[in-house]
């Protein structure tokens, strides 16, 4: 029977229709507001140009926030990625393989747990008065370092960083695990054989094996860095005297507390266009993320 030539293009319009209505339209109605000064209570809009994206490089808190996300996105990829891949090593490893089903629960269980959750957790945990950290540093003899942590604006960042790395690490050490159980036993076996010991056989047969999965952890890793906002929002709402700020939550005051939405659209598209050289750059470095 022949098949009518239209049939999988009716398959395919449904998902292309969503895909556009939901993706590309917004991206392309937020671009387009970005050349205008607007808010939500005024029909009418002005008309600036480019004028929204030359203010970014004069607003000295747009340039903190941009800077911390940067920051933020190399301690992750050091903490989340490499130390992900690491624990993942580890855990299936023959040693750990009675324990490793308790332990991978116990790295994974922060993924589960709710954002607020973690952030008042973690506000006790900085408490200066009753905090677990300052008492901690106090009884192995280095109370001189404790702080408020999330009030000294030269700790408040780091401190929200250290929470999203608690909360990453497992979840990427679970998927280097999924893909490390795929690799082939002979493998392995092949460089025992050639005398290879645990950290050579992890660099030359672990790491080359995973590569794929680093890629989507890098990818997934570099976009959630670059999108953090209930952490810094919990903690510390981007203070103290926005040396926490991050794009998405001075986005988020400049769209509904100073309501200027054209400029909101303008930090938004910043955001998309840094995402999208990260992956561009993640794909020729690696040179992976797409089929032979």
């Amino acid at each position: 029977m022949k098949t009518n030539p239209a049939v999988p293009y009716l398959f395919v319009t449904p998902g292309l229709l969503i895909v556009c209505l939901f993706i590309y339209y917004p991206v392309i109605d937020n671009l387009q507001s970005s050349f205008y000064s607007w808010n939500s209570f005024s029909p009418n809009r002005e008309f600036l140009g480019i004028a929204n994206y030359t203010r970014i490089f004069e607003d000295t808190v747009f340039q903190t926030a941009l800077k911390n996300n940067l920051i933020h996105a190399c301690i992750s990829l050091i903490i989340q990625v490499f130390g992900g891949l690491v624990i993942a090593a580890v855990l299936e490893d023959t040693i750990f393989r009675k324990v490793a089903p308790l332990l991978r629960t116990v790295y994974f269980i922060p993924v589960l747990i709710s954002i607020t959750v973690i952030g008042l957790l973690f506000s006790f945990i900085y408490n200066p008065q009753i905090g677990l950290l300052n008492k901690f540093l106090e009884v192995i003899g280095l109370g001189e370092l404790a702080t408020g942590w999330l009030g000294n604006s030269d700790t408040a960042f780091y401190a929200v960083v250290a929470m999203g790395q608690w909360i990453g690490t497992g979840y990427i050490a679970m998927l280097y695990i999924v893909a490390m159980q795929k690799i082939p036993g002979e493998l392995y076996e092949a460089a025992k054989m050639d005398g290879a010991n645990k950290i050579q056989i992890f660099f030359n047969v672990t790491v080359p094996q995973v590569k794929e999965m680093t890629f989507v952890a890098v990818i997934f890793t570099l976009s959630q860095s670059m999108l953090t906002f209930a952490d810094v929002y919990v903690l510390t709402q981007g203070g103290p005297g926005n040396s926490s700020q991050v794009l998405s939550t001075y986005l988020y005051d400049k769209a509904f507390v100073d309501n200027e939405m054209g400029y909101a659209s303008t930090i938004a598209n910043v955001i998309f266009a840094i995402s999208i050289i990260f992956y561009i750059t993640q794909s020729k470095i690696l040179k992976t993320g797409k089929g032979d």
